[in-house]
């Protein structure tokens, strides 16, 4: 179990940093799970085998309730510090038999705040007690110290006093570690108490979420009467090879549904991602922001296509890109990214395709619009006026060799029949007709040639519109492609997920519905 734990988490972890490293998952949403941890009682104990290890039981509570007392009564010795100072305990104590040995504590448990101490009681050699620091105490490294050592504990016994079985403090602790660990409840000083206070104790625990408390009473300056023997009793029982390794499965199961429903919450935040919507958003402010592009570019436009009217060769200083075109496209793109971010899509995700998207137009735009420009002057005008021009291009030629044909026939003709009745030759008029035929037939083409002949500025311009709205257009489905793109990269997260989810769902209960021991002293 500790191993399937081990590896779903470790998974869980992995695919997190895949998350957040393709923006998917915020670094602050997914710090939860990587503060879950793999620390558990059989730490302490690593290179043992984990039936032989003891039980690990842990005195907790309020100042001045009497842990260290109790402690010394369990075991039959002075072990733990007591007295009137408090907080009295400062340290942990960590008291076990001879025959178990502790070659070191984890790295993150402080040797010079543990005291070890060690017995030859047989009857104890299964279990290993520890002695807390106060938990409640004005000492914050007394809560620190209590943290760190509450994932290596299998019991934690819980002492309250009559007066102190309400404290707050230890209140919020057993609302955040219940499940996590078997609970024992001990009201010591019970030589001050009245049976009124120990079912409002039961009462209280109640409402914690325990059914059947296991609350004993004890006494260690009048213990006649108290349930201290039961104590032992119940701690013996608990540390059965069989009833330990069923604690270890519960803790284990807890972690694990914990784990999932941490890996859920993901999930449904990244189901939450309407792409769809932000397609939509994006398509409506992208044709006002695509019509202000030419508005505001339209000076630059006419200038630089008179220059290359102009000169065509030559150099142009003029920008067809200017820097304000720049600012409008990266205000567009940071519009994209408060959409998305509406559309519960991270920016993060998103922002570092926007970000090459604008450098390449930044650097690639000016270009592509002055080649348009550029080669719109190769072909200027349209298909009509093209054709037109063509046409009367030829009338220029065809039309004037006609026309001196048809005079040529009429001197042949004139000159033979002159010849031949002895009538006058060709007049004037003839001349001056013939020469007004040859002149229009050459003139009346080139006139026209001339008047169809499109304006370059025109076609420079026209062209320069043409380069924009490739430009703009190219723009669009880069930005749908890279919408697409973390689209994509989001749903395969998300089954990536959905892979480590069923892993961390476990099917049966941990703990026997009938073993009436366990139920009392784990939280369902």
């Amino acid at each position: 179990m500790a191993y399937e734990y081990s590896e779903l988490l470790t998974q869980a972890q992995s695919w997190a940093q895949t998350a957040i490293a393709q923006g998917h998952l915020k670094e602050a949403c997914a710090r939860e799970l990587f503060e879950l941890d793999l620390r558990s009682p059989a730490q302490l104990f690593a290179g043992r085998p984990a039936q032989s290890r003891p039980l690990i039981v842990a005195f907790i509570g309020g100042t001045g309730v009497g842990k260290s007392s109790l402690l010394n009564r369990l075991a039959g010795q002075a072990v733990a510090k007591a007295g009137i100072e408090r907080p009295t305990s400062r340290e942990v104590t960590l008291y076990h038999h001879r025959s178990l040995e502790l070659q070191q504590l984890p790295a993150n448990l402080p040797l010079d705040k543990t005291k070890l101490a060690q017995h030859d009681n047989p009857q104890n050699d299964h279990i290993v007690w520890i002695d807390m620091p106060d938990f409640d105490s004005i000492e914050l490294a007394n809560k620190s110290l209590v943290l760190e050592w509450l994932p290596h504990i299998d019991v934690l016994l819980y002492v309250v006093s009559p007066e102190r079985y309400r404290d707050n403090k230890a209140w919020q602790l057993l609302q955040a570690e219940g499940g996590k660990h078997a609970w024992l409840f001990v009201m010591n000083q019970w030589d001050r108490a009245v049976p009124s206070q120990l079912e409002d104790f039961k009462q209280q625990l109640s409402k914690a979420g325990f059914t059947d408390p296991l609350v004993l009473y004890t006494s260690c300056t009048e213990p006649d009467g108290d349930r201290f023997s039961e104590l032992l009793q119940q701690l013996n029982a608990l540390s059965l090879r069989q009833t330990m390794l069923q604690m270890t499965e519960h803790n284990e199961r807890l972690r694990i549904q914990a784990l999932a429903k941490l890996l859920q919450r993901f999930s449904q935040h990244l189901g939450e991602q309407d792409f769809a919507g932000l397609r939509r958003q994006f398509f409506e402010s992208w044709q006002q922001a695509e019509s202000t592009f030419p508005q505001g570019l339209a000076w630059a436009f006419h200038a630089y296509s008179e220059a290359l009217a102009n000169r065509p060769d030559g150099k142009n200083d003029i920008a067809v890109w200017d820097a304000w075109a720049q600012t409008r496209l990266g205000d567009v793109l940071e519009n994209l990214l408060q959409q998305a971010d509406q559309c519960h899509i991270a920016g993060k995700a998103l922002k570092p395709r926007l970000e090459i998207l604008k450098s390449a137009i930044d650097k690639n735009a000016a270009q592509q619009i002055e080649l348009a420009g550029r080669q719109a002057l190769l072909k200027p005008g349209n298909s009509l006026q093209r054709f037109l021009m063509r046409l009367t291009n030829i009338c220029e030629t065809v039309l004037p060799i006609m026309a001196m044909l048809v005079v040529g026939y009429q001197v042949f003709s004139g000159y033979y029949h002159s010849a031949a009745e002895s009538t006058a030759y060709l007049g004037v008029d003839f001349a001056v007709h013939s020469v007004l035929l040859i002149a229009l037939s050459w003139l009346i083409p080139f006139f026209l040639h001339k008047k169809l002949q499109p304006s370059l500025q025109k076609a420079a311009l026209q062209g320069l519109h043409k380069g924009l709205h490739q430009v703009l257009s190219g723009f669009k489905a880069e930005l749908e492609q890279a919408m697409l793109e973390t689209e994509q990269s989001s749903q395969a997260c998300r089954q990536t997920l959905h892979v480590i989810i069923p892993g961390s769902m476990p099917g049966k209960p941990a703990v026997d519905s009938r073993e009436g021991l366990l139920k009392r002293v784990l939280l369902q």
